[in-house]
């Protein structure tokens, strides 16, 4: 157990240390992927017309299942509130205020995407709906809510690592994520 401890604990001082960088980008193009494909919904029923039905972004027109997989939608918000949390030991000064308020705005999407699956599985769906319907859809549509979330997330997230990236916000942080400042000579 205690070699597990260990294994783990060099795992996550490594992701948030010399593999911080990496690791970031690797989350962000998962993240700007997945939102894109909200954007080009969006896009699909407002500026060409299309019914929402039709309209599932790209990779739903050759695999519709995507789009209605409740599993899938959780398992999403799920990797982004454990990419948010894995990597937020790599953040320090007001990048990591901004880092936690886009993790805490995803703890609520997560719960949201929980109470969606819970119902699926269950067939018990909320205030009578004929679908599974998270708490903020019962007042606003589901498409225009998801890109809602998304850009609050991805807001102070974007704003985190630009402030991560400067060097002064480094203090305290054990990554190698700003740029290395030459001395003039």
């Amino acid at each position: 157990m205690a070699t597990t401890s260990i294994r783990g604990s060099a795992f996550n001082l490594d992701l948030n240390g010399r593999h911080h960088k990496a690791a970031l980008g690797v989350f962000m193009f998962i993240v700007i992927a997945h939102w894109a494909e909200h954007v080009v919904q969006a896009i699909q029923v407002y500026a060409w017309g299309w019914p929402l039905a039709d309209a599932r972004g790209v990779l739903g027109l050759p695999f519709p299942w995507l789009v209605t997989s409740e599993w899938m939608h959780y398992g999403y918000a799920l990797l982004m509130l454990v990419g948010l949390i894995m990597l937020r030991k790599g953040f320090a000064g007001s990048s990591r205020t901004w880092w936690n308020i886009s993790l805490g705005i995803q703890v609520w999407h997560h719960m949201e995407h929980l109470l969606l699956l819970a119902q699926k599985l269950s067939g018990l769906y909320l205030a009578g709906r004929p679908v599974p319907t998270s708490v903020l859809q019962l007042v606003l549509p589901r498409m225009e809510l998801h890109l809602f979330y998304n850009a609050v997330v991805f807001v102070p997230m974007v704003v985190a690592m630009v402030l991560h990236r400067r060097a002064k916000e480094q203090a305290g942080a054990n990554c190698t994520c700003a740029p290395v400042l030459v001395p003039a000579t």
